[in-house]
């Protein structure tokens, strides 16, 4: 038996190869992600603030900072649903551990919702309130 480890065949791709992979698992992720309720929730007000925020806006800057804040949220709850599929393969038992990692994931998509909320509340007060 060899001392170094085998590679893994997906390490061993390279260039446009290993980019066209990736881009496949990246469209499996977002398909995973649609079949979460809260994602297919925030993905399809993300449909509506996206093009919005272009609106909303008064620079660009202001419509990138409106369209991030969307689209942090949208990552966040990818990455959560990401640790709750992690936490639930490893088994459906109940573990301090487990929940206290479910619990900050879901703490984690609390906060970017916050911060969206707040970031599209200041811009919609200063588009509106101040003309």
């Amino acid at each position: 038996m060899s001392d170094t480890p085998s590679v893994h065949p997906h390490k061993r791709r390279t260039g446009l190869n290993r980019l066209w992979h990736a881009a496949g698992y990246s469209l499996q992720g977002l398909r995973a992600g649609w079949g979460e309720k809260a994602f297919r929730q925030e993905a399809c007000l993300a449909i509506v603030l996206l093009p919005l925020s272009l609106w909303v806006g008064r620079s660009w800057m202001e419509a990138a900072l409106l369209a991030a804040a969307v689209v942090l949220v949208l990552v966040t709850e990818l990455l959560n649903s990401g640790i709750e599929a992690a936490i639930d393969r490893i088994g459906p038992e109940l573990h301090d551990l487990s929940k206290r990692a479910k619990d900050m994931g879901s703490a984690a998509v609390l906060l970017s919702l916050l911060l969206c909320a707040g970031i599209w509340a200041a811009a919609l007060y200063q588009r509106f309130a101040h003309g």
